[in-house]
């Protein structure tokens, strides 16, 4: 029996537009209930009597008069075996708004009600479908930018995460038992506790949860990308940069300085590393009210960089400009790249080197495309410390989860300092409690009803 007791939710699942199809979703107790009241397939095939996990041709209709309103194909799931766990009935409609819209509201109008933001999923996670971690991967599946991000996401959806936090708080339940169990029996030997090894089960507990926080920068990184902003003084070719790792005409490009002048932000595929790209107006003192407010937008994205890429004009020399607007970046994460190798060289390369010695340096051509691969290169070795794992290892891609790990480590960390004191089991069991609480967190055993509607309205409204 579903949570949700008698209601009976619907709502288009796909992007609204003209498409080809286009799919409804319903789900609840009356779900079938609805779809055999409005559903007439081919002989006069009906839904109530059939099998789960069947599809069946037919036309929607209105039930009042009978009139076909769109020829659909019936998809249905018995529950407990739907994602929600309830009786689902999908209608896969031709996808143009006005049969969509109009079926919708013949359900609605039938004893459905609109679902709510994220509902269908809120609903697999309430009837045990699903965890909490692997409800909030649904929208990382949806939103990756990136292959790699995808591959996480799926690992995540299929409950890789899931089983790591499972083992960590497996072990501490255990622990947390045969240490309550030999506070109530002091005198009796406890099965499976030997006190030597009170060391070796805390270790294991601490080092398996610092292990998934160390994997928490890459993991948000192939969530949400890299902000990379592109700058330099006008004409020195960050829009043709940005064209080029686009492979597109996306800014334009002219030999006029002070062409740009507003922020252009684009997502690219780095080595499998999604990197919002950003080309922004050049920096330069301006008597031009519009480029003026370019010029400002550029100072803010820099503040609000995770990294920056410096371009230089071999051709024109190191300039003031050039060393004015370096002062002003210096400490960011940075990356020159000295640009237009394919003219004459007014820059003195040695000089060059030594003065930007703190940052890698790369001497490019865009209009040859000569160097990028190593520009590319160069980012993904400045956004990440060490190489990028490939070993399948899960990673800590929510805020969220990240908190309640830290947490869980901050009491983790009491315990292991009440072993090295000698104190009293009873010091343990108060911190260890912690330790499970916060893990449960991650997959919604213990969390707040309110963090949970909030995760769940930022979801789409057929999801």
């Amino acid at each position: 029996m579903s949570l949700y007791e008698e209601d009976t939710i619907a709502a288009i699942a796909t992007p609204l537009g003209t498409s080809g199809v286009g799919k409804i979703r319903i789900s609840g107790k009356n779900a079938i209930k609805i779809g055999h009241k409005l559903f007439r397939g081919i002989e006069g095939k009906r839904l109530k009597g059939v099998k789960g996990y069947t599809a069946h041709y037919g036309f929607v209709v209105d039930p009042e008069n009978e009139k076909e309103i769109d020829e659909v194909i019936a998809i249905l799931m018995r529950e407990p075996h739907s994602f929600t766990g309830e009786n689902v009935v999908e209608i896969d409609c031709h996808g143009g708004m006005v049969p969509l819209k109009k079926v919708l509201n013949i359900i609605l109008d039938n004893g459905a009600r609109m679902a709510e933001a994220g509902e269908f999923s809120k609903r697999a996670f309430l009837n045990g479908r699903i965890d909490l971690a692997q409800a909030e991967s649904i929208i990382e599946v949806i939103n990756a930018k990136t292959e790699k991000g995808l591959d996480v996401a799926v690992d995540h959806l299929k409950g890789k995460l899931s089983t790591k936090i499972d083992e960590i708080k497996d072990e501490t339940m255990k622990m947390l038992a045969h240490l309550e169990a030999a506070i109530d029996f002091p005198e009796d030997e406890i099965e499976n506790f030997n006190s030597d090894r009170l060391g070796e089960r805390i270790n294991f507990i601490k080092e398996s949860i610092e292990n998934l926080l160390k994997t928490s920068k890459e993991g948000k990184i192939y969530k949400e990308g890299i902000k990379t902003v592109i700058v330099g003084k006008p004409n020195v070719g960050k829009s043709s940069l940005l064209n080029t790792l686009l492979e597109e005409k996306r800014a334009i490009v002219t030999d006029i300085p002070g062409t740009t002048r507003d922020v252009i932000e684009e997502v690219i595929n780095v080595e499998g590393l999604p990197l919002k790209i950003i080309d922004t107006a050049g920096i330069r003192k301006t008597e031009d009210m519009i480029e003026k407010i370019g010029v400002e937008k550029t100072h803010n994205s820099l503040k609000n960089s995770d990294l920056v890429i410096f371009m230089l004009d071999v051709s024109q020399g190191l300039t003031e400009e050039d060393i004015n607007i370096y002062k002003s970046i210096k400490d960011k994460p940075l990356i020159v790249a000295v640009n237009k190798t394919d003219l004459p060289q007014k820059i003195d390369q040695a000089k060059i080197d030594e003065f930007f010695s703190d940052h890698p340096l790369l001497w490019i051509s865009v209009k040859n495309e000569e160097g990028l691969k190593d520009l590319k290169d160069a980012i993904v070795n400045e956004v990440f410390e060490e190489e990028i794992s490939d070993s399948g290892d899960v990673l800590i891609t929510q805020v969220r989860h990240e908190n309640a790990l830290k947490r869980a480590l901050e009491s983790i960390t009491r315990v292991e300092e009440s072993y090295n004191n000698n104190m009293a089991y009873d010091f343990y069991t108060i911190d260890l409690k912690d330790v499970l609480n916060n893990l449960q967190e991650i997959t919604g055993e213990t969390v707040d009803e309110d963090i949970i509607d909030r995760i769940f309205s930022d979801f789409c409204i057929g999801k």
